[in-house]
């Protein structure tokens, strides 16, 4: 018989206390910038990262102006609208609340050439997604896309009648009939054309939604965003991507030390973490309605668990309590809502309920409706 023996390792990384400078954006060359700021924090944590608040931020440009940014919320930093000179250089200048000096490496603003089209495609699986561009410059090379989804949802009840003031009455405010939700892409995509004679990106693929995903329940939108990189900037997003992507498996890459372009200017020891490149975006919107889709796709709706609908009886065997008494045991709390009366012979016998989550579709996303929504 041998014997194993296991000795649990804990990385240096995974105790440290240190809380590194984390930022988070790109100056936009032609528009409005948004940074954030937070601070690195214990692996093991349930909490959300620190925020970096009351910094002073501004974009330098090399020997020349600055622009500032002001603190919008807590941790994000936003410039006004600006045109950068693409013949001049730039680089973000922080000061922290507690005396710290930060500052990207200059670089020089690129153009981003506008997406050429993004188009979509039905597979035995689902839905792919792709984006189309090119430039007649070869200036791009490198690229990086992120997109924002919104989708329409519909919930299955409408509630004609309410539980307030101890009683069942007729519904004062309505639920909402649609809903929208929104969410913003969190895998990195990046492509490159170094290889290819021709700056041209063909069907790169950009986003999969299976045959049975919610989103596409009624009309979905896509809004995708396309960045010029440097080779540099190329290199710090693919390291990033091999380091949270691609980790997990024997052959995998072993995870490499990611810092990027922003150093502490008061002490050459304090790591910052982060890539600020600069450059402009491009950006189309596409919908995709559900009457567009093969019909024989099985969309689910979310709200499956709502099927069928429960129903509370006000009568029940011998000896039956107060009226009062089932309505506040079955109503009195925010989960369980009536939904309409059920009726016998002209007589109410009870009601039709669900969870809210099964009626409102405010609990999942939100009831106004998205300016770019047709």
């Amino acid at each position: 018989m041998l014997s194993n023996c296991v000795d649990r390792y804990i990385p240096e990384a995974i105790t440290s206390n240190a809380k590194y400078l984390v930022v988070d954006g790109f100056i936009n060359s032609n528009g409005i910038t948004t940074i954030n700021l937070s601070r690195t924090y214990d692996i093991s944590a349930s909490t959300t990262p620190p925020k970096e608040i009351k910094a002073t931020l501004y974009i330098e440009e090399e020997n020349g102006v600055r622009n500032a940014l002001r603190e919008t919320s807590q941790g994000t930093y936003t410039s006004n609208n600006l045109v950068l000179n693409p013949a001049k250089r730039y680089r973000l200048h922080i000061n922290t609340a507690t005396g710290k000096e930060y500052v990207s490496d200059f670089s020089t603003a690129k153009t981003t050439p506008p997406i050429d089209k993004v188009t979509w495609q039905a597979v035995n699986t689902g839905l792919n997604i792709y984006v189309n561009s090119h430039d007649d410059t070869n200036a791009t090379q490198y690229y990086r896309w992120e997109y924002d989804e919104t989708w329409e949802i519909t919930p299955p009840y409408t509630p004609s009648i309410e539980y307030k003031n101890s009683r069942i009455q007729d519904i004062t405010v309505p639920y909402s009939r649609i809903c929208w939700v929104s969410a913003k892409s969190a895998d990195i995509k990046i492509s490159n054309t170094t290889r290819l004679s021709q700056d041209i990106v063909s069907n790169f693929l950009i986003h999969s939604l299976t045959t049975t995903a919610s989103q596409l329940n009624t009309t979905y939108s896509i809004l995708v965003k396309q960045y010029a990189q440097t080779a540099d900037e190329y290199m710090y997003w693919e390291l990033l991507r091999k380091n949270t992507e691609n980790i997990g498996t024997l052959f995998d890459p072993l995870p490499a030390q990611l810092t990027g372009n922003v150093h502490c200017l008061d002490d050459e020891t304090e790591l910052a973490l982060g890539f600020v490149g600069v450059h402009s975006v491009a950006e189309k919107r596409i919908f995709i309605r559900r009457s567009e889709l093969p019909r024989n796709w099985f969309v689910q709706t979310g709200y499956e668990s709502c099927l069928p609908p429960d129903t509370v009886f006000l009568f029940k065997p011998v000896p039956p309590p107060p009226v009062a008494q089932i309505l506040l045991g079955n109503f009195g709390g925010p989960n369980y809502l009536p939904i309409e009366p059920v009726y016998d012979n002209g007589f109410v016998v009870g009601y039709l309920a669900k969870s809210r989550d099964c009626i409102d579709c405010r609990t999942r996303g939100t009831s106004v409706k998205p300016s770019f929504w047709p």
